[in-house]
């Protein structure tokens, strides 16, 4: 048999500012912050929603292993909620932050889905998403 991968455990996004970060995903996108320490000693940040989370790494400060080209802003995620995109849109205005295309039809890993789009601090492109009907 063929080794295969399962399921995404945790991701990481190299950023400018961490603390920014946090506050955008938690306020806006409702994850948790978590810190850690892991085995070298250090103190990490990351942010945690559902079974995954984001590792965050501040620009400059890496922690190796490290991405070749760790670089701010050049990340495009989709996050699937189950909250009506029409919420998230009351939300995202309330809060001040631009909706820059959406809602669309996409497809997404399991099939069609409606997205609205988003930046976070860094201006990577968030894309907040409902399963929809084919």
């Amino acid at each position: 048999m063929t080794p295969h991968v399962t399921s995404l455990d945790h991701l990481v996004l190299t950023v400018q500012d961490i603390a920014a970060t946090c506050a955008f995903y938690v306020d806006v996108l409702g994850m948790s912050v978590e810190t850690f320490h892991p085995a070298d000693g250090s103190t990490r940040k990351a942010l945690k929603f559902g079974a995954q989370k984001i590792n965050l790494h501040q620009a400059g400060a890496e922690f190796d292993p490290k991405s070749q080209y760790p670089t701010p802003g050049s990340a495009d995620l989709c996050f699937l909620t189950d909250t009506p995109l029409s919420q998230w849109a009351t939300h995202l205005t309330a809060l001040g932050v631009s909706i820059e295309e959406g809602p669309v039809a996409r497809t997404g890993a399991t099939g069609p889905i409606l997205s609205l789009y988003v930046r976070d601090p860094d201006a990577n492109l968030i894309e907040i998403s409902v399963p929809s009907q084919p």
